[in-house]
């Protein structure tokens, strides 16, 4: 498997000078997203972005990484101010799911925003025959990287579905891009994508071979036993080839940050999301769906007190 590292993007700081209150701002802040080629790492960079120039003296960097399990466990050990994660593995972490990734609960952990829901996306080669989730015996399935929310996604689902890995003909743990390149070159037949719609891993597949969306039935999602996952449709025509609205599973996304994060940075960051989401849509499309009136809908772990100051501020708390 090659090897996959973590890296940092630097932001260019705002270069207009804005006074703030002392303490107002953390000297670094950094953005904790996924994998390149997800919906994670552009949206962090779009508001990586936005808060570089909502907090102009603080240095700003955006890291891409295997997403959820792994932001959240930086976050807990102070080495991220700001995570995107999914809500299964959120709650996951607070409870200290070990066989999730979380040897002991995750209690600095705290909440910013529900943002958009993450849909579990399924495609195969139309050339491997697959139309089901029984058809995925004995197939080459990527699951993404170990223990990441996606691959925590693809257990459940595929428990659900009756099926365990053993089933599979071949279990890869590789991110959305490595992925896609091994079902162009015929290596991989199937690839689980836990993401925004329309993500760009998988538009490039659909224009490059025949595509088929597996379907999820609500009645998998449902043998989930998890209120995390919710009934979905991934809509007619969102990738090239897909003529029909196709049954599939959501689990809301969460930005997240830690207790040792201030007031002031958290609230200038809460208030920085939310004033400035046109930048959030221009980066990715999966933005649309995040909304100022379900921005606490669902939240596993206490709200920040600097998030909770701008939603008292703005009505959507008391």
């Amino acid at each position: 498997m090659p090897s996959r590292r973590s890296f940092v993007l630097l932001l260019p700081l705002a270069v207009a000078v804005v006074a703030l209150p002392a303490g107002a701002a953390d000297n670094f802040i950094n953005v904790l997203t996924g994998g390149t080629s997800g919906v994670y790492y552009p949206l962090g960079v779009a508001l990586g972005n936005v808060i570089g120039k909502a907090l102009p003296t603080a240095k700003v960097s955006v890291q891409a990484t295997k997403a959820s399990v792994e932001n959240l466990n930086l976050l807990q050990s102070g080495r991220g101010e700001i995570a995107f994660t999914l809500g299964d593995s959120l709650s996951d972490a607070w409870k200290g799911n070990e066989e999730a990734g979380f040897k002991t609960p995750l209690k600095k952990l705290r909440g910013i925003a529900a943002i958009y829901p993450n849909y579990i996306q399924i495609v195969a080669r139309a050339d491997s025959g697959i139309k089901t989730l029984a058809d995925l015996k004995g197939k080459r399935v990527s699951v993404g990287a170990p223990k990441s929310g996606t691959e925590l996604n693809a257990r459940a689902i595929f428990a659900a579905a009756g099926i365990t890995y053993k089933d599979l003909g071949k279990v890869e743990y590789l991110p959305f891009g490595e992925s896609v390149e091994l079902m162009k070159n015929r290596q991989l037949d199937v690839t689980l994508q836990s993401a925004g719609l329309g993500v760009s891993a998988l538009r490039d597949l659909a224009v490059s071979v025949d595509i088929v969306v597996v379907p999820i039935p609500p009645e998998v999602v449902k043998k989930t036993n998890d209120p995390a996952y919710l009934p979905t449709m991934i809509p007619a025509n969102t990738y090239k080839g897909q003529t029909a609205d196709v049954p599939a599973a959501a689990v809301q996304n969460f930005l997240v940050t830690h207790d040792g994060v201030s007031n002031d940075t958290v609230y200038a960051m809460t208030k920085a999301l939310w004033t400035n989401l046109d930048q959030l849509v221009a980066a990715h499309s999966a933005a649309k769906a995040i909304d100022l009136k379900r921005a606490l809908e669902g939240m596993p772990v206490p709200l920040h007190p600097g998030a909770q100051k701008y939603y008292k501020e703005v009505g959507v708390m008391k």
